[in-house]
């Protein structure tokens, strides 16, 4: 059973770029959401891991790779609850509100540095998460249900605002944590997540009637007389839905070795930025890097700035002040960059900050997402297990390039190119477009209707697992690397993921048959 809600609100009359100018609004809450989350990310373990004289806490490595483990977990169990939460209590719109707000005290918590403010603010952001994150695609689904032809193309739009988010909160957070104050780093994403809730808070009576809360919604049903729309479930026999969930486990258990790996990005691959990458230039080489890291935020900007404008054009007549605040938000990351810009280009030599190679990640999904997608969509398409395989198999090779350039360290004072880590990022990313969209995917496909809600958080479960695996495994990178070598630490995330890359499309044959005919 499926409750619809009719409302008399035409999203599709008012465009932006061929689509309702409500999905921008959660565009651009969404990308502060993510500028907050992945620029606080950026910092977390450079932080905890930086000498005093540097401004950090000196913990050790295993202590802070172990903390970052456990909040990314935290990250991916909160959803579930807050999507309850929502359901029953507060609606999507206030959930995404309240978890806005929460997440903004969590941010203002670690500017304040003192440990246990620090646990007060990852647990406001883990908390804050969990109401947000969920709503916000659910205000996306509930306004394409009647246009479902529309919904990939919305998805994508809205994809684009994470990425795009994440692009600048660890370009600018990054940046400015590690070379001006670890306090403002944490600082400017708790400023900009507090925006996103003030622009959303404002503008919210854009949606209509989506996302109410649960009593409102029932009170507009019986006023407009809504009817119940029942949606007839597939009658799929208990063998067959018994075999498909198998397949669903089967496929959560190669996430957990996916994420074990790939969260390496922001714990040991962010030390081995710091402490094993060659990141002061001078010369032409500093010049070159000046003139891509600029081209690299202005360009970007300038295009999310473009799309603000059109958003203005159908929307500041009915929404001031969530429009000025919008606009507010952009006039200080302008300000930002160009002052970015400048400096650096005011300095003698570059260097480069630890963080920036998070950035990679973000740009490379920008640039092959649409290449992914027309794959999948060919006649050339795979299998899933086999997409798990090969994703599983190019996230291995990533780190092949890392251990590849770790044998040349052979003291703590040797560095080695950035060539490593911008060719480990790169396979990752590939390996992450194979499986990240795919798994979620195919949990839709194989669960029946009436368990896909607790199925969703069973996946999560697992992708929680594999988060607080990685804190875990690359806690061990200094015992590794002291006991052995770097690269027998980075071989070890090379093998495993190629080994169970390999497994599943070797169990490509039973898994079809126990599908039963989905694909």
């Amino acid at each position: 059973m499926q409750t619809s809600i009719e409302t008399k609100d035409d999203f599709f009359s008012n465009k932006v770029l061929g689509h309702p100018a409500g999905l921008f609004v959660l565009f651009f809450t969404e990308m502060w959401e993510r500028f907050s989350y992945y620029g606080m990310r950026a910092l977390l373990v450079l932080f905890l891991t930086s000498t005093i004289a540097a401004g950090g806490w000196e913990w050790s490595k295993a202590d802070a790779l172990s903390l970052y483990g456990t909040y990314t977990m935290g990250v991916y169990l909160t959803p579930v609850i807050g999507g309850l939460i929502a359901d029953r209590l507060l609606g999507y719109r206030w959930a995404v509100i309240l978890g806005a707000f929460i997440m903004t005290l969590g941010h203002a918590s670690m500017a304040l540095e003192t440990p246990i403010f620090l646990y007060i603010g990852l647990g406001c952001l883990m908390l804050g998460n969990g109401l947000f994150k969920p709503n916000m695609t659910s205000i996306v689904s509930k306004m394409y249900k009647d246009h479902p032809e529309k919904k990939d193309g919305a998805y994508s739009i809205f994809y684009m605002g994470v990425n795009a988010g994440a692009f600048l909160g660890i370009m600018i957070c990054g940046y400015i944590g590690e070379k001006v104050s670890w306090s403002w780093g944490f600082g400017l994403a708790g400023i900009f997540m507090f925006l996103g809730m003030l622009q959303f808070y404002f503008t919210k009576n854009i949606f209509g009637s989506i996302g109410l809360l649960p009593s409102e919604e029932k009170k507009l049903q019986k006023a407009q007389n809504v009817v119940t729309d029942v949606v007839e479930e597939e009658n799929v026999p208990k063998n067959i839905a018994r075999d498909r969930l198998i397949v669903v486990f089967v496929f959560s258990i190669f996430t957990v070795f996916f994420w074990a790996a790939f969260e390496q990005a922001g714990g040991s691959m962010t030390i081995f930025a710091k402490e094993n990458t060659t990141r002061i230039l001078t010369g032409g080489a500093g010049l070159t890097f000046k003139i891509v890291d600029a081209l690299l935020t202005i360009v970007p900007l300038g295009i999310i700035s473009f799309v603000l404008i059109k958003l203005f054009s159908k929307t500041i007549s009915r929404f001031k002040l969530g429009n000025l605040i919008l606009a507010s938000s952009f006039l200080i990351i302008w300000g930002i960059v160009l002052w970015k810009v400048e400096r650096e280009f005011s300095a003698n030599t570059t260097e480069i900050a630890a963080s920036w190679f998070n950035i990679l990640n973000s740009l490379f999904i920008i640039c092959f997402a649409p290449v992914f997608s027309k794959w999948w969509e060919s006649k050339y398409n795979l299998p899933g297990s086999l997409k798990f395989g090969l994703g599983l198999v190019l996230l291995g090779l990533g780190f092949g390039f890392l251990a590849y350039g770790s044998t040349a360290i052979t003291s703590p004072e040797i560095k080695v190119s950035m060539a490593w880590l911008v060719f480990a990022y790169l396979f990752h990313t590939l390996g992450e477009l194979c499986i990240s969209p795919v798994g979620l995917s195919y949990v839709s496909k194989l669960v029946p209707a009436k368990w896909i809600g607790f199925m969703f958080g069973v996946y999560y479960l697992f992708l929680a697992m594999g988060n607080k695996l990685a804190g875990v495994s690359g806690s061990m990178i200094e015992e590794i690397t002291h006991k052995y070598s770097l690269t027998t630490f980075f071989l070890i995330f090379t093998i495993v993921p190629i080994a169970a890359g390999l497994l599943i499309a070797a169990l490509h044959p039973i898994l079809k048959k126990l599908m039963h005919g989905v694909k």
